[in-house]
């Protein structure tokens, strides 16, 4: 944890390096030839530019190949699809009747993943004669790639949630079982909707969730279990065992939806109204305790112990009902929107990819993070060192900026919000752009309104801001914007990130849901990893807001993530049904994960609702043994589960 801490927020000189490795990176992606013929800007003429340059029947093939496809996917469906391009992608590394990887690639272009780079053909082309850099390339972008993901959630994302909850007015609870876990959870579930969604790879984004639960609830909590062994903390029971409840609910659910094999958006949504029900039940829960004095009837405690709530230890200072939404710290400055939730709590999760929290030198004791890394970075950052970060961070901050609007008042800038909203329209018509069966026309059309769109907007932002402080005004439009691009954002990474991940399994020969279960959920749970186990060394409340997350998030992740992806999967088929990637090693991970689950239920209340070491222990060996089980069905060890 101290590493990680160190890398991320104690030391801006590794962070600037990182950032400029990045940014090299993306430069030889974006100058690479054939990276540029995939720019959805230029995909339909990068398409006719290859045939019209191939003389040996290429195009011929190419367009043949496609419309093969087509009628497969027409009368079977997307099975059709994906076993056919099983088939001729199975010959890559022997690359039978061609030269090499690279001729077998332009061959069967429909090989490469469905990202933004062609990461297959960048190794086996462009880096034919030097594959130590190819892999040493790849392997920085794919954290690169996480990097993003993270900071996209801890910068941009959880500071619209947290500006959209103050706006709405929603109670602590409320707010703490709805939009903090989805700021929180925000990696994993777009990650998951990209693999159904926009790769195609449902078995990769399964892989990825239900693996980053095994992880968290194993991993994490028998650490944190593990650390506060001596510490004699309790836990709340009630609240412990309904959570574990609806946890072990929503597995049976996704086992039934995986053993039939299809999915209508009727049962897609009857999974997501899972969480609905249980959020449901926490806010009455909040109503119950906080009148239960006067109904004399004792309620469950919530999720998450908050300030600001009846749960925390001051119950009579609880924001008031009728509160005002805006107040002011002086008669000269700005309107400030109440805080309802700690503002640490709304990036938890995510806060170790954080820039803001690496910059703070003001910052009072009172606000800090309970994980207080902000005063002693504060103490050794130099202007030096702040200035050749923030240069070496432009090409991956820069873009973001100018198409996600912010008006957080540390990071306001009236250049880039009028440019925000000015160019946001553009890269929401580049995307809908780069759709397969998109014509010309239609593309031209898109452009105009988004040009015309966001025209007005950044003409309309530019006569209403000021250059010293946000918007005073219109605060929800301002707030629904961030909020949209960042979800714009987070789909475009964590699609890129899939890709990755299948071309990482298409050069070592491993199955990419493999890569999810492992890289992809280790990847995504290493904020929750962090921020657990600093706030359980705090002990007291913050053991309990832990725990609680450790179970919470993954149940959301689940519940919404994997639901949402299932609900657009099957919208996109409908009225047919979506037929669910059948991948029968997922009913083995979803076992462990319910040993695990079993295991926490019997062992923390026989010991008082107290953490141990033997629950510590035997959560981690569990985890040892389902990743060394899965390997071993991989590579072939076990034939009878492979």
């Amino acid at each position: 944890m101290n590493a990680v801490s160190f890398l991320y927020t104690k030391n801006p000189k590794f962070r600037g390096i990182f950032n400029g490795l990045c940014a090299l990176i993306l430069f030889v992606f974006f100058f690479d030839r054939s990276e540029i013929l995939k720019n959805p800007l230029l995909k339909n003429a990068s398409f006719v530019s290859q045939g019209k340059s191939n003389n040996n029947g290429f195009t011929q093939f190419t367009l043949a190949r496609r419309h093969m496809i087509e009628e497969d996917v027409s009368k079977f469906g997307n099975e059709s699809l994906r076993s056919t391009s099983t088939v001729l992608c199975s010959g890559l590394h022997n690359h039978i009747g061609y030269a090499d990887q690279c001729e077998f690639l332009k061959a069967n272009p429909s090989c490469s993943p469905d990202g933004f780079f062609d990461y297959l053909s960048f190794f086996y082309c462009s880096c034919r004669d030097f594959k130590i850099l190819g892999y040493m390339i790849l392997g920085v972008w794919l954290v690169a790639l996480f990097y993003l993901l993270g900071n996209t959630a801890a910068d941009y994302f959880c500071c619209s949630l947290e500006k959209l909850s103050k706006l709405l007015r929603l109670p602590p609870t409320l707010a703490g079982v709805t939009l903090l876990p989805l700021g929180n959870g925000a990696p994993d579930v777009f990650a998951s909707i990209a693999a159904f969604v926009g790769s195609d790879k449902g078995e990769v984004g399964l892989n990825s969730v239900l693996g980053g639960a095994v992880f968290v609830t194993s991993v994490v909590v028998g650490i944190v279990s593990l650390c506060v062994a001596d510490m004699e903390v309790k836990l709340d029971k009630k609240c412990f065992i309904r959570d574990l409840s609806f946890f072990l609910f929503s597995l049976v659910s996704l086992m039934v939806i995986l053993m039939v094999g299809e999915v209508t958006v009727r049962m897609a949504v009857a999974f997501v109204s899972i969480y609905v029900v249980y959020a449901f039940l926490v806010a009455a829960n909040v109503i119950l305790r906080k009148h239960a004095k006067r109904f004399k009837i004792e309620a469950i405690t919530p999720l998450l112990p908050m300030q600001g709530s009846v749960f925390s230890p001051s119950v009579g200072e609880d924001v008031p009902i009728h509160s005002p939404l805006i107040e002011s710290d002086s008669e000269d400055g700005p309107p400030r929107l109440m805080n309802s939730l700690p503002q640490w709590m709304w990036a938890s999760n995510v806060a170790i990819y954080s820039n803001h929290f690496a910059r703070g030198s003001s910052v009072q004791d009172d606000d800090r993070p309970p994980w207080g890394w902000i005063e002693d970075s504060a103490e050794i950052e130099s202007s030096l060192c702040n200035k050749f970060t923030s240069l070496m961070e432009i090409p991956l901050t820069v873009p973001r900026k100018l198409t996600i609007p912010s008006v957080e008042e540390e990071t306001w800038s009236k250049t880039y919000a009028v440019a925000s909203v000015t160019l946001a329209p553009l890269l929401l018509a580049s995307l809908w752009s780069s759709q397969e069966n998109v014509s010309t026309q239609a593309c031209g059309v898109a452009y105009f309104i988004s040009v015309a769109i966001g025209s007005t907007l950044g003409f309309l932002a530019y006569r209403n801001t000021e250059p010293d402080h946000p918007p005073r005004r219109f605060l929800i439009p301002w707030v629904l914007g961030g909020f949209i691009m960042s979800i714009v954002w987070f789909y475009m990474i964590a699609n890129e990130l899939v890709a990755l991940l299948v071309t990482f399994g298409e050069i070592y020969g491993i199955n990419p849901s493999i890569l999810a279960l492992t890289v992809l959920a280790w990847g995504n749970s290493m904020g929750d990893l962090v921020s657990n186990i600093a706030l359980s060394m705090n002990g007291g409340d913050g053991v309990q807001i832990a725990i609680s997350g450790c179970y919470a998030g993954p149940m959301f992740n689940t519940l919404v993530g994997l639901g949402m992806s299932m609900l657009l999967g099957a919208w996109s088929k409908s009225p047919d049904t979506y037929m669910v990637p059948e991948d029968k090693s997922l009913f083995y991970t979803l076992g462990f994960l319910v040993l695990g689950l079993v295991w926490a239920l019997v062992i923390l209340p026989r010991n008082n609702m107290q953490p141990n070491k033997t629950l510590g222990i035997g959560l981690i060996v569990l985890y040892l043994i389902f990743v060394t089980f899965r390997l071993s069905c991989a590579m072939g060890f076990i034939p009878w589960a492979a």
